[in-house]
Protein backbone atom coordinates (compact mmCIF):
# COMPACT_ATOMS: atom_id res chain seq x y z
CA UNK A 1 0.00 0.00 0.00
CA UNK A 2 1.49 3.34 -1.00
CA UNK A 3 1.27 6.38 1.22
CA UNK A 4 -0.20 9.59 -0.09
CA UNK A 5 1.87 12.59 1.01
CA UNK A 6 0.10 15.81 1.82
CA UNK A 7 1.31 18.94 0.14
CA UNK A 8 2.67 21.49 2.58
CA UNK A 9 1.90 25.18 2.11
CA UNK A 10 -0.99 27.53 1.78
CA UNK A 11 -4.20 26.13 0.30
CA UNK A 12 -5.05 26.94 -3.30
CA UNK A 13 -6.68 30.28 -3.70
CA UNK A 14 -5.52 31.35 -0.24
CA UNK A 15 -4.20 34.67 -1.41
CA UNK A 16 -0.56 33.82 -0.75
CA UNK A 17 0.48 36.27 -3.44
CA UNK A 18 1.35 39.71 -2.13
CA UNK A 19 -1.29 42.37 -2.46
CA UNK A 20 -1.70 45.76 -0.83
CA UNK A 21 -5.06 44.67 0.58
CA UNK A 22 -3.62 41.61 2.35
CA UNK A 23 -0.62 43.62 3.58
CA UNK A 24 -3.00 46.24 5.00
CA UNK A 25 -5.07 43.60 6.83
CA UNK A 26 -1.95 41.97 8.27
CA UNK A 27 -0.52 45.28 9.48
CA UNK A 28 -3.84 46.38 10.96
CA UNK A 29 -4.26 43.14 12.94
CA UNK A 30 -0.63 43.08 14.12
CA UNK A 31 -0.89 46.73 15.23
CA UNK A 32 -3.86 45.71 17.41
CA UNK A 33 -1.67 43.16 19.23
CA UNK A 34 -2.75 40.04 17.32
CA UNK A 35 0.25 37.69 16.90
CA UNK A 36 1.49 37.42 13.31
CA UNK A 37 1.04 33.64 13.20
CA UNK A 38 -2.59 33.97 14.26
CA UNK A 39 -3.17 36.58 11.55
CA UNK A 40 -1.54 34.26 9.02
CA UNK A 41 -3.81 31.36 10.05
CA UNK A 42 -6.86 33.59 9.62
CA UNK A 43 -5.61 34.80 6.23
CA UNK A 44 -4.56 31.24 5.29
CA UNK A 45 -1.02 32.39 4.58
CA UNK A 46 2.18 30.80 5.80
CA UNK A 47 4.01 33.08 8.24
CA UNK A 48 7.22 32.44 6.29
CA UNK A 49 5.50 33.91 3.23
CA UNK A 50 5.02 37.16 5.15
CA UNK A 51 8.75 37.27 5.89
CA UNK A 52 9.46 36.58 2.22
CA UNK A 53 7.26 39.57 1.39
CA UNK A 54 9.41 41.72 3.69
CA UNK A 55 12.41 40.90 1.50
CA UNK A 56 10.60 41.10 -1.81
CA UNK A 57 8.64 44.30 -1.11
CA UNK A 58 10.88 46.88 0.60
CA UNK A 59 7.92 49.10 1.50
CA UNK A 60 6.26 46.27 3.47
CA UNK A 61 9.06 45.54 5.97
CA UNK A 62 9.00 48.94 7.73
CA UNK A 63 5.18 48.92 7.77
CA UNK A 64 5.17 45.52 9.48
CA UNK A 65 7.86 46.65 11.95
CA UNK A 66 5.82 49.77 12.81
CA UNK A 67 2.67 47.65 13.17
CA UNK A 68 4.57 45.38 15.59
CA UNK A 69 5.62 48.38 17.71
CA UNK A 70 2.01 49.53 17.87
CA UNK A 71 0.96 45.97 18.66
CA UNK A 72 3.41 45.83 21.58
CA UNK A 73 1.77 48.95 23.02
CA UNK A 74 -1.65 47.34 22.52
CA UNK A 75 -0.49 44.24 24.43
CA UNK A 76 0.85 46.43 27.26
CA UNK A 77 -2.49 48.26 27.44
CA UNK A 78 -4.27 44.90 27.45
CA UNK A 79 -2.17 43.84 30.47
CA UNK A 80 -3.26 47.02 32.25
CA UNK A 81 -6.91 46.32 31.40
CA UNK A 82 -6.59 42.78 32.77
CA UNK A 83 -5.12 44.13 36.01
CA UNK A 84 -8.00 46.60 36.42
CA UNK A 85 -10.82 44.16 35.59
CA UNK A 86 -11.68 41.59 38.25
CA UNK A 87 -12.99 38.33 36.83
CA UNK A 88 -15.29 36.32 39.06
CA UNK A 89 -15.12 32.56 38.84
CA UNK A 90 -16.04 29.47 40.81
CA UNK A 91 -13.48 27.69 42.96
CA UNK A 92 -14.16 24.07 43.84
CA UNK A 93 -12.46 22.43 46.81
CA UNK A 94 -12.74 18.67 47.13
CA UNK A 95 -12.36 17.05 50.56
CA UNK A 96 -13.19 13.77 52.26
CA UNK A 97 -15.85 13.77 54.97
CA UNK A 98 -16.06 10.27 56.36
CA UNK A 99 -17.13 7.94 53.58
CA UNK A 100 -18.29 10.61 51.15
CA UNK A 101 -16.61 13.36 49.18
CA UNK A 102 -17.47 16.94 50.05
CA UNK A 103 -17.35 19.62 47.38
CA UNK A 104 -17.15 23.23 48.53
CA UNK A 105 -17.87 25.82 45.85
CA UNK A 106 -16.98 29.47 46.39
CA UNK A 107 -17.19 32.47 44.12
CA UNK A 108 -14.06 34.62 43.98
CA UNK A 109 -11.83 36.77 41.81
CA UNK A 110 -9.66 34.64 39.49
CA UNK A 111 -6.56 36.50 40.64
CA UNK A 112 -4.06 33.74 39.85
CA UNK A 113 -5.30 33.45 36.27
CA UNK A 114 -5.19 37.22 35.76
CA UNK A 115 -1.67 37.40 37.20
CA UNK A 116 -0.56 34.69 34.76
CA UNK A 117 -2.09 36.56 31.82
CA UNK A 118 -0.38 39.81 32.81
CA UNK A 119 2.97 38.20 33.57
CA UNK A 120 3.00 36.32 30.27
CA UNK A 121 2.33 39.49 28.29
CA UNK A 122 4.96 41.49 30.17
CA UNK A 123 7.62 38.78 29.77
CA UNK A 124 6.94 38.50 26.05
CA UNK A 125 7.10 42.28 25.67
CA UNK A 126 10.44 42.33 27.51
CA UNK A 127 11.79 39.72 25.06
CA UNK A 128 10.33 41.29 21.94
CA UNK A 129 11.30 44.88 22.75
CA UNK A 130 13.76 44.89 25.68
CA UNK A 131 14.74 48.51 25.17
CA UNK A 132 11.19 49.70 25.81
CA UNK A 133 9.69 46.96 28.01
CA UNK A 134 12.69 45.21 29.58
CA UNK A 135 13.92 45.71 33.10
CA UNK A 136 16.41 48.51 33.19
CA UNK A 137 19.60 47.56 35.00
CA UNK A 138 21.77 50.48 35.91
CA UNK A 139 25.15 50.09 37.49
CA UNK A 140 26.90 52.89 39.20
CA UNK A 141 29.06 53.61 42.15
CA UNK A 142 29.07 56.54 44.48
CA UNK A 143 31.67 59.25 45.09
CA UNK A 144 33.32 57.31 47.93
CA UNK A 145 33.32 53.96 46.15
CA UNK A 146 33.29 54.35 42.35
CA UNK A 147 33.05 51.34 40.08
CA UNK A 148 36.37 50.56 38.45
CA UNK A 149 36.62 48.87 35.10
CA UNK A 150 39.42 46.31 34.67
CA UNK A 151 41.13 48.41 31.97
CA UNK A 152 41.09 51.41 34.31
CA UNK A 153 42.65 49.33 37.08
CA UNK A 154 45.41 48.10 34.75
CA UNK A 155 46.03 51.63 33.44
CA UNK A 156 46.27 52.94 37.00
CA UNK A 157 48.76 50.21 37.93
CA UNK A 158 50.85 51.02 34.84
CA UNK A 159 50.79 54.74 35.64
CA UNK A 160 51.82 54.05 39.24
CA UNK A 161 54.71 51.88 38.03
CA UNK A 162 55.86 54.59 35.58
CA UNK A 163 55.75 57.29 38.27
CA UNK A 164 57.73 55.07 40.62
CA UNK A 165 60.27 54.44 37.86
CA UNK A 166 60.59 58.18 37.18
CA UNK A 167 61.07 58.86 40.89
CA UNK A 168 63.73 56.15 41.22
CA UNK A 169 65.50 57.50 38.11
CA UNK A 170 65.55 61.02 39.65
CA UNK A 171 66.99 59.66 42.90
CA UNK A 172 69.66 57.68 41.07
CA UNK A 173 70.70 60.67 38.91
CA UNK A 174 70.29 63.12 41.52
Amino acid sequence: MSEVKKKVGAPKGSGSKYSQEIADRICKAVSCGVPLRQVCREEQISWSTVYDWCNAHPEFAPRLAHARDLGFDAIAEEALDISNSPVTGLKKVFSQGGDKEIITVTEEDMLGHRKLQIETRLKLLACWNPKKYGNKVQMGGDADNPIKIEAEVQAQQLLDALLKNVELTKQANG
